[in-house]
């Protein structure tokens, strides 16, 4: 046991991969250390992704439909499948959901939901004051403990009187990434 004092590591090479440590063993920094990074940082907030729908998508009235998101954006660790999201590192999650309704009358209702494990969690909704042909956006913004083997759904409910389409691209998105341990 000893302590290496030294103001540079590099590889043999000098374009090479330095490793510390190995499996199983962790590195402590201590208190009143500052950490600079003047490079590219990966792994740190894994697993993230962000997917969109890449058509419509009808939604019933007054019916909570689960949204069928088909087209990743990017998906770092390969846990959004099957429209769900099953994180496969347990930590603090963070999820944004955004969706996009046209002609959402005055006094009628947009909401979110996430589900978790099949059970309603995060929540969000927009009643619209004004008549028309505008489009509507709806806002869910949640962050949750997750073990490894949770997973999470995004949910839409309107009750317009008529089924409607989720408008699609970027209009309709749904991501997260972890936050914490």
């Amino acid at each position: 046991m000893g302590t290496l004092k030294t103001t540079n590591i590099q590889s043999i090479s000098g374009s090479g991969t330095v490793t510390l440590g190995t499996s199983g063993e962790t590195f402590t920094v201590p208190s009143g250390v500052t950490l600079t990074n003047s490079g590219t940082a990966t792994g740190f907030n894994n697993p993230a992704f962000m997917v969109t729908l890449s058509g419509t998508q009808n939604i019933t009235t007054a019916t909570w439909t689960k949204i069928l998101f088909d087209s990743e954006i990017y998906d770092t660790n390969s846990t959004f499948a099957s429209n769900k999201f099953t994180p496969g590192v347990a930590g603090i999650y963070k999820f944004e959901l955004q969706v996009t309704l046209d002609d959402l009358d005055d006094g009628k209702n947009l909401f979110l939901k996430i589900y978790k494990n099949g059970s309603a969690e995060g929540t969000s909704g927009t009643r619209v004051r004004a008549a028309g042909t505008e489009k509507t956006t709806s806002w869910c913004n949640w962050s949750n403990s997750a073990n490894t083997t949770d997973y999470y759904e995004a949910y839409v409910y309107h009750d317009i009187g008529s089924t409607e389409e989720l408008r699609n691209d970027y209009s309709t998105i749904w991501m997260a990434q972890r936050i914490g341990t």
